[in-house]
């Protein structure tokens, strides 16, 4: 039942950090088709999510059998910090977020692509949002405890479950529940900040199993596991989200609907009643 508890809670983290983390992405992808017809809008973001799909996927396979060598381990580490500080630093330097700044990129004139480059760009988008995704996913599991499934590689496979049910959840959250996150980081602009704090603090987790492996020795390779590390790690990280919450006022929609709309405009079409 312990073993549930602590799998479900990291594939629950793993959930809101996606959603967090897509919503962004979203509407970063839905501003680079914007310029197509309707038709080939949809159709350019499908093929984009099929690649990225197949991306994460493959991806997923190619760290499972590298996850074990410390040098990739803190080389995660070191990009989930990166990305986190920089992050953080532009926010409070220019005082927008990323979704403010991809809300703005289309007052920028520039010749637009045809269709297949359009499709390429998209590719190219979902996978670089991936690799944050899964070094924050393989980060978080990397130390749940066996599963008693199968290896996959170097991963246990409940491990591998976790991290490939992460990722695919993002997708579909890109895909489909975008507007609902976009809409949430506009009126809760701190939860943007909070997501890449957050993070950095996985990253942290991923530093202190690099440090913990036996060819680096630098810490007992026991520590990661250890139980009092893992309530102090998601006490942190649920400090940091309600943080993010709570200190972040609620922000009236009006002046930033552009941004939904974009996301909104891509979304699988609802059936609608025509008889009103």
């Amino acid at each position: 039942m312990d073993l549930l508890l602590e799998y479900g809670w990291v594939l629950l983290v793993l959930i809101v950090l996606e959603g967090l983390l897509a919503a962004d992405n979203a509407l970063v992808l839905a501003i680079m088709v914007k310029h197509l017809p309707e038709d080939r809008r949809k159709k350019a973001l499908f093929y984009g999510l099929v690649g990225a799909f197949f991306f994460r996927l493959g991806s997923l396979f190619l760290i499972s059998f590298l996850v074990d060598v410390w040098q990739v381990q803190a080389l995660g580490a070191i990009y989930l910090l990166y990305i986190s500080i920089n992050h953080t630093i532009k926010h409070f330097l220019k005082g927008k977020t990323k979704t403010d700044e991809a809300q703005d990129a289309p007052k920028k004139p520039k010749k637009q692509s045809g269709f297949w480059m359009t499709v390429f760009k998209v590719e190219v988008a979902d996978i670089a949002f991936a690799v944050d995704s899964i070094l924050a996913a393989v980060a978080l599991a990397v130390a749940l405890p066996p599963s008693g499934l199968p290896n996959i590689g170097g991963l246990d496979g409940g491990q591998f479950i976790v991290i490939f049910l992460g990722g695919f959840i993002g997708l579909i959250i890109m895909r489909f529940a975008a507007t609902f996150f976009v809409k949430l980081l506009q009126q809760r602009p701190g939860l943007e900040v909070a997501a890449f704090l957050i993070v950095g603090w996985v990253g942290v987790k991923l530093a202190v199993i690099t440090l913990a492996h036996p060819d680096v020795g630098l810490i007992d390779s026991h520590f990661p596991h250890n139980t009092i590390w893992k309530i102090s790690f998601y006490f942190v990280l649920v400090a940091i989200a309600a943080l993010g919450w709570f200190l972040s006022s609620k922000v009236e929609v009006e002046g930033s609907e552009n941004a939904i709309k974009e996301v909104e405009e891509q979304q699988p079409a609802k059936d609608t009643d025509t008889s009103k």
